[in-house]
């Protein structure tokens, strides 16, 4: 690590329920990884920035070295953990105090010292002064740098944070006060039920099996951040958890993951619905798609497992009845773009990158204020809005909100209304200034129309969609949700 741009890695490691997760969570300052008195519930590498201190680094939060109860795991959180300890500037060793010394985490020292990396032994679970003695057990170790801890009650946490900045590297001094320059990544959600293959996608993609893919439905418990480049663009993939149905969760950190998940979908840029071939589409399927189109958010679905379908003849043919069948069974989801994949093969993986950059294109399309107000003026008078409470929806002009802007960003009155063909008095601003970053924010701007009209109750669902289809046809936005934003005209404009 020679650039000194880039933050320092900090990795936690430690034997199953020692209490890795809440230290994780205490250093940098949010609920990140499930805490559970479950043991083993950490099983992928999370990480996350740790700004508390004076220098900032890269924290990681690794599976338990040995696992609990799950031996198909076992080896591979091994490995995950292993793979950390190598990219790795300085490594946290977590024991519990009040278990004491185990043969697990002698063993453990043993695997630390021969890393010939940097270790703090982080004695946890030090709750009060009358833990103290408990830590001296660990002393026998014989590592140097050891703290006593309670990452549950923040004791401890502040004299932690100075030992981690003195045994960080010297070669991430140079400007430790100041903000790393950070490139903005495109953060994209990887979601779907149980068992689809969404860590095995993710590994695809990034081509390292950073999440661990296992038989076993519901590996992956965290939603776990993956940054990765391709062609000079940085993206960041979000394994998230697979969601279920509500009914059938059936612990406490289950109950957690969905949550996590579903808050992932709403903090992405775009989400990949991942679908399995061999099951078809499901009313859960169907759920999730429906958090996507909630969160208005961009879409791709990925339907996975074409190497356990694919038919010896007619693959073309197939293809084409799979995505018309998906697409009539999410049909509310209609504009995402579909994709046939295998992750476990890698085929058509590559395909993803070239719908979020034809994602991405379309985003930047935009419709003159003077063609949308026409289309809207023929779509009015060729199916008009139906009467609700003996009224009718009116429009009086209409633009779309640029880029970097919300509907806050289209202002005016006096605008000229379609029915009646009066000439403005005043031009409606269709741009504003935003902050930085706000703009920044989102690398994708999802198209947003703002109506003027003399009643926003009177725009019903199903006209709401007409007037999207009449978008779509001047403009497809492929894999863009279109946003109507109803704007009712203040008074004394309409008495103009």
């Amino acid at each position: 690590m020679s650039d000194t741009t880039q933050l320092p890695n900090v990795a936690i490691v430690g034997r199953p329920n020692v209490g890795k997760s809440a230290l994780f969570n205490r250093l940098v300052g949010r609920k990140i990884a499930i805490v559970h008195d479950q043991p083993g519930i950490t099983r992928d590498r999370l990480s996350a920035i740790c700004s508390r201190g004076n220098r900032a680094f890269t924290l990681w939060d690794t599976g338990g070295i040995v696992g609990a109860g799950e031996s198909e795991l076992t080896q591979q959180v091994r490995n995950a953990a292993e793979n950390a300890l190598r990219g790795s500037d300085l490594l946290l060793f977590v024991l519990d105090a009040r278990e004491g010394l185990s043969p697990v985490d002698a063993e453990l020292a043993r695997l630390l010292r021969k890393s010939n990396k940097p270790v703090v032994l982080v004695v946890n679970k030090i709750d009060n002064e009358k833990h103290e003695p408990l830590a001296t057990e660990f002393d026998s170790l014989g590592f140097e740098k050891i703290i006593s801890v309670s990452a549950e009650h923040d004791r401890g946490i502040s004299d932690l944070l100075e030992l981690i900045e003195q045994q960080l590297p010297p070669q991430f001094a140079a400007g430790e006060h100041e903000t790393p320059a950070i490139k903005h990544s495109l953060a994209i959600a990887i979601v779907g039920r149980p068992n689809v293959g969404k860590s095995s996608l993710v590994n695809s993609i990034v081509r390292s099996e950073r999440a661990i893919v296992s038989e076993l439905p519901g590996t992956t418990r965290d939603s776990i951040d993956i940054a990765y480049e391709r062609n000079g663009l940085n993206f960041v993939f979000i394994d998230t958890a697979g969601i279920r149905r509500r009914g059938k969760v059936s612990s406490s950190a289950e109950v957690f993951s969905v949550m996590r998940a579903e808050r992932s979908v709403r903090r992405a840029d775009l989400c990949v619905l991942v679908i399995d071939l061999t099951t078809g589409v499901t009313a859960q399927d169907k759920r999730i798609a429906g958090l996507i189109q909630k969160a208005q958010k961009p879409a791709i679905i990925v339907l996975n497992k074409w190497d356990l379908v694919k038919p010896g003849r007619g693959e073309k043919q197939a293809v084409r009845q799979l995505i018309e069948d998906a697409r009539s069974r999410i049909f509310f989801l209609s504009y995402a773009q579909v994709l046939i994949t295998s992750a476990s093969s890698g085929e058509n993986v590559d395909r993803l990158f070239a719908s979020i950059a034809k994602i991405q294109q379309a985003a930047r399309k935009r419709i003159g204020t003077g063609v949308f107000n026409r289309l809207l003026r023929q779509a009015f008078e060729a199916n008009p809005p139906p009467l609700v409470k003996g009224k009718r929806l009116k429009l009086f002009y209409a633009a779309q909100t640029t880029g970097d802007t919300t509907a806050s960003g289209v202002q005016g009155s006096g605008a000229p209304a379609l029915e009646g063909g009066a000439p403005a008095t005043r031009k409606i601003a269709t741009s504003v200034q935003t902050s930085r970053r706000a703009r920044e924010s989102s690398p994708i701007h999802v198209p947003e129309f703002v109506l003027f009209v003399n009643d926003r109750q009177l725009m019903t669902e199903a006209y709401r969609r007409y007037l999207e289809a009449r978008i779509r046809d001047a403009e497809p936005y492929p894999g863009l949700p279109i946003v109507l934003t109803l704007r009712a005209r203040t008074s004394d404009v309409a008495r103009r």
